[in-house]
């Protein structure tokens, strides 16, 4: 069997684009392209990742697709649009991942279990979105089911971010009242540096996915219900 040409990480940034977005579409935007530069200038770091940039509300746009930072050219544009779909957005995931785990895997890598960066600042207007999420993380029915970080400001709750969440560490929440443009600031720091940390780890006796808390975030647990 020929030797692996290496080990990917693929990493999706799925970013909430409804209407209730549009007055954060200059941070959004300034957050993708501050991540691309990141990991442009550390090509041995962006070697390892393969990243994708999906927008959601009625439906799901593809921004970048499992880009190679090294050479990808253009960059990422958001938009403000629509409602709060977050079953469109896990059905697409369901579909879009084990098409491009299989793709990087006929390439020649290793891919590690991909991970999504999720971002939204409000609660779901799609009654089905609870069962599009257990499809997509449901291991024996997709066994490339990916890690989900998950973060919510503004009226998306506390509860509903800790069950998108794929671990309890892995939900955070802005407190009520934080400016909006300055939390999605900090959510694409927070996530740059998980991204850099975790392609570094790819390469240790232990892979590891490094997760960063965004500043002012707090852990979103949910309350148990007995």
């Amino acid at each position: 069997m020929p030797e692996a040409r290496g080990v990917l990480l693929p990493a999706y940034v799925l970013v909430d684009e409804s209407a209730s977005m549009g007055p954060y579409v200059d941070e959004l935007t300034a957050g993708l392209v501050s991540l691309c530069e990141e990991l442009r200038t550390a090509p041995t770091l962006a070697s390892k990742l393969r990243l994708a940039v999906l927008g959601f509300s009625d439906d799901v746009r593809a921004h970048l697709t499992v880009a190679d930072m090294r050479v990808q050219a253009s960059l990422p544009q958001v938009s403000a649009r629509g409602r709060t779909d977050y079953g469109a957005a896990f059905a697409d995931l369901t579909a879009r991942i084990p098409t491009d785990v299989r793709y990087l895997r006929s390439e020649g890598y290793k891919v590690h279990r991909p991970v999504v960066f999720f971002l939204s600042d409000g609660q779901p207007t799609d009654s089905g979105w609870k069962r599009a999420l257990l499809k997509l993380t449901d291991r024996r029915r997709t066994p490339a089911a990916p890690n989900i970080i998950a973060c919510g400001m503004g009226s998306a709750e506390r509860r509903t971010i800790a069950e998108v969440a794929t671990r309890p560490e892995f939900g955070f929440v802005a407190p009520r009242g934080t400016d909006l443009g300055q939390a999605v600031s900090e959510f694409f720091q927070a996530l740059t540096t998980s991204l850099i940390a975790s392609s570094q780890a790819l390469s240790s006796d232990e892979p590891t996915l490094v997760v960063t808390r965004p500043e002012g975030f707090t852990i979103a647990l949910d309350e148990v219900m007995t």
